[in-house]
Protein backbone atom coordinates (compact mmCIF):
# COMPACT_ATOMS: atom_id res chain seq x y z
CA UNK A 1 0.00 0.00 0.00
CA UNK A 2 1.26 3.46 -0.92
CA UNK A 3 1.31 5.89 1.98
CA UNK A 4 1.98 9.57 2.52
CA UNK A 5 2.88 11.36 5.74
CA UNK A 6 1.76 14.35 7.75
CA UNK A 7 3.88 15.82 10.55
CA UNK A 8 2.57 16.76 14.00
CA UNK A 9 3.47 20.43 14.47
CA UNK A 10 3.17 21.00 18.22
CA UNK A 11 3.14 19.51 21.69
CA UNK A 12 4.68 16.31 23.04
CA UNK A 13 4.67 14.54 19.67
CA UNK A 14 5.95 17.50 17.68
CA UNK A 15 7.91 16.32 14.64
CA UNK A 16 6.43 12.80 14.70
CA UNK A 17 4.86 11.64 11.45
CA UNK A 18 1.53 10.01 10.79
CA UNK A 19 1.16 7.74 7.79
CA UNK A 20 -2.04 7.71 5.77
CA UNK A 21 -3.01 5.95 2.53
CA UNK A 22 -2.17 8.03 -0.51
CA UNK A 23 -4.65 6.03 -2.59
CA UNK A 24 -7.80 7.33 -0.84
CA UNK A 25 -8.93 10.24 -3.04
CA UNK A 26 -11.04 12.10 -0.46
CA UNK A 27 -8.29 12.08 2.17
CA UNK A 28 -6.51 15.45 2.46
CA UNK A 29 -4.98 16.21 5.87
CA UNK A 30 -5.49 19.74 7.16
CA UNK A 31 -2.41 21.77 6.13
CA UNK A 32 0.12 22.66 8.84
CA UNK A 33 -0.52 26.42 8.73
CA UNK A 34 -4.27 25.90 9.25
CA UNK A 35 -3.61 23.45 12.11
CA UNK A 36 -1.31 26.04 13.69
CA UNK A 37 -4.05 28.69 13.53
CA UNK A 38 -6.68 26.25 14.82
CA UNK A 39 -4.60 25.19 17.82
CA UNK A 40 -3.74 28.80 18.61
CA UNK A 41 -7.51 29.36 18.80
CA UNK A 42 -7.92 26.25 20.99
CA UNK A 43 -4.88 26.78 23.24
CA UNK A 44 -6.90 28.19 26.20
CA UNK A 45 -9.20 25.11 26.27
CA UNK A 46 -7.27 22.16 24.82
CA UNK A 47 -5.69 20.98 28.08
CA UNK A 48 -7.84 18.17 29.48
CA UNK A 49 -10.45 18.40 26.69
CA UNK A 50 -12.38 15.41 25.33
CA UNK A 51 -12.12 15.57 21.54
CA UNK A 52 -14.01 13.90 18.71
CA UNK A 53 -12.37 13.70 15.29
CA UNK A 54 -15.19 12.87 12.87
CA UNK A 55 -14.11 12.07 9.30
CA UNK A 56 -10.67 11.52 10.86
CA UNK A 57 -8.73 10.43 7.76
CA UNK A 58 -5.08 10.68 8.81
CA UNK A 59 -6.15 11.64 12.34
CA UNK A 60 -3.95 14.74 12.21
CA UNK A 61 -6.43 16.97 14.07
CA UNK A 62 -7.18 14.55 16.90
CA UNK A 63 -3.53 13.50 17.28
CA UNK A 64 -2.46 17.15 17.31
CA UNK A 65 -5.00 17.73 20.11
CA UNK A 66 -3.62 14.79 22.11
CA UNK A 67 -0.07 16.02 21.55
CA UNK A 68 -1.06 19.41 22.98
CA UNK A 69 -2.70 18.10 26.16
CA UNK A 70 -6.21 16.90 25.33
CA UNK A 71 -7.32 14.23 27.82
CA UNK A 72 -8.84 12.02 25.14
CA UNK A 73 -9.60 11.85 21.43
CA UNK A 74 -12.07 9.56 19.71
CA UNK A 75 -11.57 9.00 16.00
CA UNK A 76 -14.25 8.09 13.45
CA UNK A 77 -13.24 7.05 9.93
CA UNK A 78 -15.38 5.11 7.47
CA UNK A 79 -12.53 3.97 5.21
CA UNK A 80 -11.19 0.71 6.65
CA UNK A 81 -7.64 1.13 5.29
CA UNK A 82 -7.35 4.66 6.70
CA UNK A 83 -8.82 3.55 10.05
CA UNK A 84 -6.35 0.65 10.37
CA UNK A 85 -3.38 2.89 9.57
CA UNK A 86 -4.63 5.48 12.06
CA UNK A 87 -4.89 2.79 14.76
CA UNK A 88 -1.29 1.73 13.99
CA UNK A 89 -0.12 5.37 14.22
CA UNK A 90 -1.83 5.79 17.60
CA UNK A 91 -0.30 2.56 18.91
CA UNK A 92 3.15 3.70 17.76
CA UNK A 93 2.65 6.95 19.69
CA UNK A 94 1.52 5.03 22.79
CA UNK A 95 -2.04 6.35 22.66
CA UNK A 96 -4.95 4.16 23.71
CA UNK A 97 -7.46 6.32 21.80
CA UNK A 98 -10.32 4.48 20.14
CA UNK A 99 -10.83 4.41 16.37
CA UNK A 100 -14.34 3.63 15.14
CA UNK A 101 -14.57 2.34 11.58
CA UNK A 102 -18.02 3.60 10.68
CA UNK A 103 -19.95 6.41 9.06
CA UNK A 104 -19.81 9.64 11.10
CA UNK A 105 -23.60 10.09 11.05
CA UNK A 106 -24.14 6.55 12.36
CA UNK A 107 -21.54 7.14 15.08
CA UNK A 108 -23.30 10.30 16.30
CA UNK A 109 -26.67 8.50 16.37
CA UNK A 110 -25.43 5.31 18.08
CA UNK A 111 -22.37 5.93 20.26
CA UNK A 112 -22.80 7.83 23.51
CA UNK A 113 -20.49 10.49 24.84
CA UNK A 114 -20.08 14.20 25.41
CA UNK A 115 -17.25 16.03 23.69
CA UNK A 116 -15.69 19.39 24.45
CA UNK A 117 -14.13 19.83 21.00
CA UNK A 118 -15.31 18.31 17.72
CA UNK A 119 -13.28 18.37 14.51
CA UNK A 120 -15.38 18.27 11.31
CA UNK A 121 -13.51 17.92 8.03
CA UNK A 122 -15.77 15.82 5.79
CA UNK A 123 -15.05 15.10 2.12
CA UNK A 124 -15.68 18.23 0.08
CA UNK A 125 -18.59 18.64 -2.30
CA UNK A 126 -20.65 15.74 -0.93
CA UNK A 127 -23.18 17.74 1.12
CA UNK A 128 -22.26 16.02 4.40
CA UNK A 129 -21.51 19.07 6.51
CA UNK A 130 -25.03 20.43 6.99
CA UNK A 131 -26.37 17.01 7.92
CA UNK A 132 -23.65 16.22 10.48
CA UNK A 133 -24.13 19.63 12.14
CA UNK A 134 -27.82 18.82 12.56
CA UNK A 135 -26.99 15.33 13.93
CA UNK A 136 -24.54 16.77 16.49
CA UNK A 137 -27.20 19.21 17.65
CA UNK A 138 -30.03 16.65 17.83
CA UNK A 139 -28.18 13.74 19.46
CA UNK A 140 -26.89 15.43 22.63
CA UNK A 141 -23.22 14.54 22.23
CA UNK A 142 -21.73 17.97 22.91
CA UNK A 143 -20.63 19.43 26.23
CA UNK A 144 -22.43 22.60 27.32
CA UNK A 145 -19.68 24.92 26.05
CA UNK A 146 -18.39 22.76 23.19
CA UNK A 147 -16.29 24.10 20.35
CA UNK A 148 -16.72 22.76 16.83
CA UNK A 149 -14.03 23.16 14.19
CA UNK A 150 -15.46 23.09 10.65
CA UNK A 151 -13.37 22.83 7.50
CA UNK A 152 -14.97 23.10 4.06
CA UNK A 153 -14.36 23.91 0.45
CA UNK A 154 -13.98 27.65 -0.11
CA UNK A 155 -16.99 27.90 -2.41
CA UNK A 156 -19.44 26.57 0.22
CA UNK A 157 -21.58 29.61 1.02
CA UNK A 158 -24.75 28.49 2.71
CA UNK A 159 -23.77 26.88 6.02
CA UNK A 160 -26.69 27.11 8.44
CA UNK A 161 -25.76 26.57 12.07
CA UNK A 162 -28.22 24.90 14.47
CA UNK A 163 -30.18 27.14 16.89
CA UNK A 164 -28.06 28.85 19.58
CA UNK A 165 -24.79 28.02 17.77
CA UNK A 166 -22.60 30.88 16.63
CA UNK A 167 -19.35 31.58 14.82
CA UNK A 168 -16.35 32.52 16.96
CA UNK A 169 -13.68 32.64 14.25
CA UNK A 170 -13.49 32.14 10.49
CA UNK A 171 -10.71 32.26 7.93
CA UNK A 172 -9.82 31.26 4.39
CA UNK A 173 -6.61 29.74 3.08
CA UNK A 174 -6.21 28.70 -0.54
CA UNK A 175 -9.23 26.58 -1.47
CA UNK A 176 -10.23 26.03 2.18
CA UNK A 177 -12.65 27.87 4.45
CA UNK A 178 -12.49 27.07 8.17
CA UNK A 179 -14.44 28.08 11.24
CA UNK A 180 -14.55 27.75 14.98
CA UNK A 181 -18.12 27.53 16.24
CA UNK A 182 -19.69 27.32 19.70
CA UNK A 183 -22.88 25.42 20.51
CA UNK A 184 -23.75 27.90 23.24
CA UNK A 185 -25.06 31.41 22.56
CA UNK A 186 -23.82 32.76 25.91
Amino acid sequence: MKTSQVRIIGGDWRGRKLEFPSTVQQLRPTPARIRETLFNWLSPVIDGARCLDLYAGSGALGVEALSRGAADATFVESDIVSARLLQQNLARLGSKSKVYTMDARRFVRQVGGKWDIVFLDPPYRHGMLQQILRFLHEHDCLAKQALIYIESERELDDLKLPPDWHYLKQKKAGQIKYYLVSNNSE
